[in-house]
């Protein structure tokens, strides 16, 4: 009597992977031909790419049946587009992966072997990196400080980029989230589902270079901020209560020293200009701060859809 397979679903969202696509497909069969006891999907989301890799795709599809492909409209952004394509997966776990090899597909069978013992979520978590160790101190600090000041009392999971496993009951869940713009990396902690934590070390990107850059970077580290913790909100009027003090305080020993020593005590125009720019610049990061969370909330408002697609290939 034959069993039904369990259906894994491989994601990968992809701008501009030309160079790794193709690669990638060859690299995830290979690792099934290791799990005969599966059945597999390979999903892609293309968020608009200029280059040639939809066509790529097209041509991989041809020859492998398991190769699935989202065509976006226009690009819509690296928040909005990877989480659209990751609940449209429909197997009993999904499995995603970078399209750069910065995920390492060797890690699947260690995935599901962890998925089969029970755990719903299976996290890799990056232990060392290869990336610029500048930008793996930066990505440290970060993570450390989103920690302590989130005001969940689950912390994120710190050194996570999105890569592992997640069973379909977690991503039933999700998709039930009316969020436009998601923090996927906090939904992990916040969704209570048992997971497990794997330490890996993350190589360098394999080909071509990486759509990230200071913008997206910070619009992901601003996100966490806005999702995890109210503490900028409340440090701003801290900080400007403790200021006001100082300020008033300064201006009295400023008063009562110009009215022992009338004649001899010159207060000059340096302290003046000092503090006008001192508190300026408070004043402006913290309306920055509060700007981000106006803007976290229009978006939520404005109710907008994930993406909208172009096309799908080879879906059912």
């Amino acid at each position: 009597m034959s069993t039904v397979k369990k259906k894994i679903s491989i994601f990968t969202p992809c701008y501009n992977e030309e160079e790794n696509v193709e690669l990638l497909v060859s690299a995830v069969a290979e690792q099934f031909k290791k799990l005969p006891q599966y059945d597999y999907e390979h999903v892609f989301i293309d968020n608009h790419s200029s280059d040639h890799t939809v066509n790529i795709l097209r041509k991989i599809i041809e020859t492998d049946k398991h190769v699935k492909v989202i065509v976006n409209a226009r690009n819509f952004g690296h928040i909005r587009s990877p989480f659209h394509g990751f609940i449209q997966c429909k197997g009993d776990a999904v499995i995603t992966l970078v399209a750069d090899f910065q995920d390492p597909p060797e890690m699947i069978p260690k995935f599901l072997a962890k998925w089969e013992e029970g755990y719903r979520i299976v996290v890799a978590v990056k232990k060392q990196s290869k990336e610029n160790p500048l930008m793996f101190a930066i990505r440290g600090f970060y993570y450390n400080m989103l920690a302590k000041m989130s005001d969940s009392g689950e912390k994120p999971v710190k050194n996570f980029t999105g890569f592992g496993l997640y069973d379909q009951k977690f991503i039933s869940v999700i998709r039930t989230l009316d969020d436009p713009y998601p923090y996927f990396r906090g939904m992990i902690t916040e969704l209570g589902f048992d997971r497990y934590e794997m330490e890996y070390e993350q190589p360098k990107r394999f080909r071509g270079k990486t759509k990230n850059n200071f913008f997206t970077l910070y619009d992901m580290a601003m996100l966490g901020f806005t999702n995890h913790s109210k503490l900028p909100l409340r440090l701003s009027a801290f900080i400007g209560f403790f200021t006001a003090i100082i300020s008033f305080l300064t201006a009295l020993v400023y008063f009562i020293y110009k009215l022992i020593d009338w004649q001899n005590f010159q207060v000059g125009i340096a302290p003046m200009v000092i503090g006008i720019f001192f508190f300026s610049s408070v004043q402006l990061f913290f309306i920055g701060v509060i700007g981000e969370y106006i803007g976290a909330i229009q978006t939520q408002i404005k109710k907008r859809p994930l993406v909208i697609e172009d096309e799908r290939i080879n879906f059912d």
